[in-house]
This record gives C-alpha cells, sequence and structure tokens, in this order.
C-alpha cells in the first residue's frame, strides 16, 4: 500500500515539474506579450482532445459542474496568473501564491472534514519560506491589486482542488479533465481578446513547438495526471505537490539560462523539499469514503455503444 501510494505521489508530481518549465518555454519560444493566448492555445485544443478521444460529453449536473471546476481550476486562475504576473515580480507573485497549500487544507477541512493538523499548518508555512527564499529579491516592490490577484488566485485554484474531490464524476477521469480544460479555455477566449486583441497572424517555427510542448506535454498529459492524483490522495498533499514549479522554474533558470544560483536559493528549495516530505508522509485523519455529494457511477453501457 505504501509503495503504490508513493508511486502515485511521484506520477502527480509529474504534472508540477512540467509546470515548471513554462517560464523557460514562454520566454524563448513564445511570442513576447501574449500569455492570455498561451494560456488559451495550452487548455482548449487540449481539452477538446480529451474529449474527442474518449467521446464523452458532460451529464446532468456535470455540465455546470464542469463549468465550475474548469473556471476555478484553469480559467480564473490563469486570468488571476496572468494580472499578478504583469503587476508584480515574480518572486513575489511565487511568494504569495505558495499560500495555496495552507487555503486547501483549510477549506478541506471545512468542506471535507479532513483535520487541520499542526504538522500541516507547519508544512504550509516552512513551504511559503522556502519559495521566498527561492524566489524573492530585496528589491521587490509591492503592488495591491497584484498582491491581491496572486492571492485571488492562490484560492480559487484551493477551492477547485477541493471541490474536485468532493465531486467525483463517475466518467472516466480523461474525459472529466477535457470537460475542465474545454470549460476554462472557452472561458479565457473573451478574456483574452479583450486583454490581448487579436491573435497574431504569423508564428515561427519556434512558437509552434512551444504552443504543442504546452498543449500536448503542459495540459494535456500533466492535468490527466493532476487530477488522477487528486481523485485517490488528500487533496491538501497534492496542493503541497505545487509548491515543486517554482523550484523546477529556478533550477531551469541555472541548467539553461545561466542565471545565478545563490546558497540562499539552494536553501530555499531545500525547504521546499523538506515540506513536501513533510506534508506527504503525514497519515490522513480521516477514512476514505465518497464524498457526501457524489453522483453513482453510471452504469455498463452496451459493447455496441463504445465501439
Amino acid at each position: 500500500m505504501l509503495r503504490n501510494r508513493l508511486a502515485l505521489v511521484l506520477l502527480t508530481a509529474i504534472a508540477p515539474a512540467v509546470w515548471g518549465t513554462t517560464y523557460l518555454v514562454t520566454t524563448e519560444l513564445l511570442p513576447p506579450g501574449r500569455p492570455l493566448l498561451a494560456a488559451v492555445i495550452r487548455c482548449l485544443p487540449a481539452g477538446i482532445l480529451l474529449i474527442a478521444l474518449t467521446r464523452r460529453l458532460p451529464q446532468g449536473s456535470w455540465w455546470w459542474r464542469s463549468l465550475i471546476l474548469g473556471a476555478l481550476n484553469i480559467g480564473v486562475f490563469q486570468a488571476l496568473l496572468f494580472i499578478a504576473a504583469y503587476r508584480l515580480p515574480g518572486g513575489i507573485a511565487a511568494t504569495v501564491g505558495a499560500v495555496q497549500p495552507l487555503v486547501t487544507a483549510g477549506l478541506s477541512a471545512l468542506l471535507l472534514g479532513d483535520r487541520l493538523t499542526l504538522r500541516t499548518v507547519l508544512s504550509g508555512l516552512a513551504g511559503v519560506a522556502g519559495v521566498s527564499l527561492l524566489v524573492l529579491r530585496a528589491n521587490a516592490a509591492l503592488d495591491a491589486v497584484g498582491v491581491l490577484a496572486a492571492l485571488g488566485g492562490a484560492v480559487v485554484m484551493a477551492a477547485g482542488i477541493v471541490l474536485a474531490k468532493r465531486w467525483v464524476s463517475p466518467a472516466p477521469m480523461l474525459a472529466t479533465t477535457g470537460w475542465q480544460l474545454t470549460a476554462g479555455g472557452l472561458l479565457l477566449v473573451p478574456v483574452t481578446l479583450l486583454a490581448e486583441g487579436a491573435p497574431p497572424s504569423h508564428y515561427s517555427l519556434a512558437n509552434v513547438l512551444g504552443y504543442t510542448y504546452l498543449c500536448l506535454i503542459g495540459a494535456a498529459v500533466t492535468y490527466a495526471l493532476w487530477f488522477r492524483g487528486l481523485r485517490a490522495l488528500p487533496p491538501t498533499s497534492v496542493s503541497f505537490l505545487s509548491l515543486l514549479s517554482p523550484v523546477v522554474a529556478t533550477l531551469l533558470g541555472w541548467l539553461a539560462l545561466g542565471q545565478d544560483l545563490s546558497p540562499l536559493q539552494a536553501l530555499g528549495a531545500l525547504v521546499v523539499l523538506g515540506a513536501l516530505i513533510a506534508a506527504q508522509t503525514q497519515r490522513p485523519r480521516t477514512a476514505a469514503k465518497p464524498a457526501p455529494d457524489a453522483e453513482p457511477a453510471a452504469a455498463p453501457r452496451p459493447a455496441r455503444e463504445n465501439a
């Protein structure tokens, strides 16, 4: 059982680790000043692809549930992330966003009945401290709107994680992931047009490669792994894994872009990893049981319908 859980944690951790490559891909391969366009191209085609592969559409309450989950996990989160990224230095945005595991733990206690333990709180605080050591700079300037956007992004993502755990879909995981990516991508389209205008008329080979990577690897594969892990693991444990993103982004900046890596940053990375390990090795305090308002599994369909 322990070995199976470790394997599941490692598979789930692939998602935030890959998301940590987004900065490198964006700066080196994508056209400048188009973060929302990148979010749309990353999410919407990936969602449509997964729906086409699974040939499953939402049924009943899952139409509005997919819209809410897609907004929280994808659409609204990406929009707030965009605002924070433009109004704040990256270090402050990442540090504020690192409160997400603590927010997830609090919402899990309120909505799922999970116990909020001292170990979780201390691990969450250590994670924030580690990320701040890793990415925060002494001359970073604060902006009230940017800070609120970064904090709002952490809150909506935490809410999406907890609701995804509470609402157990009877459909295959790839289909549920496709619904959320499509809903989130569609919500981002009008925001992107208003904020960034029409898409560029020409794309270079580097642009195409970057967008393809973000869509297939950075969305279709990673979100499927993320939601698969969330279905089987405690939501707070999964949320702590998101702290891997700034660690990977910093390491790639050092290895691929020649950026400096100070001893203080290395200490921050070790603190983050320590917080991750502490959160993953904590035993769940609630018995595993179906979510209280989960829908019953759909009856198997005849073989000819699945052909």
